[in-house]
């Protein structure tokens, strides 16, 4: 029953997850939680996205909480935090009928590699999925977030904030590499890169057993660029 003078409807549980994407080791990641082996939980000992209960006290939307709930087992704030979408049921959690709210959230190289929570780890994708067998309904959030990520990557410059601070443009163009799952021609890449305001060269070389390499930071810029044609894919 509700708290509320009013209000006499039952109310459904209500949770945000966060899908957190980065590079790791070459390959697109993403960061999953074990949850308690506990009698009480419903998933015991198993992987899940992190998320969790809306603090209706401190949390001023749900973005607040998405917000919360990464900087709770990353210890960072994301530079790009999207919706995702609502999923809901009476058999998605089995303590009652439930509703989550879904992000997707990007991490530089940097942020990633710092300390986690204790039940945090990140994972590799492969195609649209991991490993592990998550709980709750998360294997479908996490090919959702794959596949809304892959598609926004043919004509938007995401995978930049998944660049370290500085970076060289073969850098930049393997982490687009990494997510879309093909090579992209060099040449043009290059020049849709430089001609898109998207990045700017600073005062530094990378060393390396070739010549040195420009390097490159991201321009400062609240949304990401948008491209007016999408990448083809090599014939």
């Amino acid at each position: 029953m509700s708290d509320r003078a009013g209000l006499d409807f039952p109310r459904p549980l209500t949770t945000v997850d966060v899908v957190i994407f980065a590079i790791k080791s070459d390959a697109l990641q993403v960061l999953l939680v074990q949850r308690p082996d506990t009698e009480s939980e419903p998933f015991p000992g198993a992987w899940a996205l992190p998320g969790g209960f809306v603090d209706i006290a401190g949390d001023r939307d749900l973005e607040a909480c998405a917000v919360r709930k990464l900087k709770d087992k990353t210890g960072v704030v994301s530079p790009y935090l999207e919706q995702l979408g609502s999923w809901g049921s009476a058999a998605r959690d089995p303590r009652g009928w439930s509703a989550t709210h879904a992000y997707f959230a990007l991490l530089g190289e940097h942020a990633a590699g710092g300390a986690l929570a204790a039940d945090a780890q990140w994972f590799t994708i492969g195609g649209e999925k991991v490993k592990p067998k998550l709980a709750f309904d998360h294997a479908e959030i996490l090919q959702a977030a794959i596949q809304r990520l892959r598609a926004k990557v043919e004509y938007t410059s995401l995978p930049a904030y998944l660049m370290p601070p500085e970076f060289t443009l073969p850098e930049l163009q393997r982490s687009f590499e990494i997510v879309l799952g093909r090579p992209l021609e060099k040449s043009a890449f290059r020049t849709r890169m430089l001609t898109a305001d998207l990045i700017e060269p600073i005062a530094k070389m990378r060393k390396g057993p070739n010549r040195p390499a420009q390097l490159y930071r991201l321009k400062k810029a609240k949304a990401p660029v948008f491209f007016a044609r999408t990448f083809n894919p090599p014939e």
